[in-house]
């Protein structure tokens, strides 16, 4: 009974998780559209632009997203045999490019950001050295709008 609880577990998390990263992955290739024009650089000075400066202020974004159940299982199971860990890649792959979305679309009207920077943070479910619950991602820059 116990592994039929286990294997229901698993199916389901592999059946929701995939859905629901596919339709985060379409809804973040909308958004990158839509702000592709928008120049986001790790350089400290600005692109050269015409036209005066009216505007400089902080933008950021910040993402908390989750592992799924398989996702969770697959990853202890890559720690058993070593290698890389593709299941955590994509879930650090949509966090990373929904947190410089989200850092775009706080500052609207702005010509560029620049002085990009990452940070990002494991949330543990549980005290477990290496389990991973939930990954953040802080994404800021400074936003510069010119007239």
């Amino acid at each position: 009974m116990d592994f039929i609880i286990f294997l229901t577990l698993l199916l389901l998390g592999y059946g929701f998780g995939t859905w629901a990263e596919s339709r985060h992955y379409k809804s973040i290739e909308k958004r990158e559209i839509q702000y592709q024009k928008l120049p986001t650089i790790a350089l400290k000075h600005p692109l050269p632009q015409k036209g005066k400066v009216v505007k400089v202020k902080l933008a950021s974004g910040n993402v908390v997203i989750s592992v799924d159940y398989f996702k969770r299982f697959l990853a202890a199971l890559r720690n058993i045999f070593g290698g890389r860990v593709s299941a955590y890649e994509t879930l650090v792959d949509r966090a990373r490019r929904e947190a410089t979305l989200r850092m775009k679309e706080s500052c609207p009207g702005a010509t560029q950001i620049i002085n990009v920077r990452l940070e990002t943070a494991s949330i543990s479910k549980n005290s477990k050295k290496g389990s991973v619950g939930s990954i953040e991602v802080f994404a800021y820059g400074t936003a510069i709008t010119y007239r």
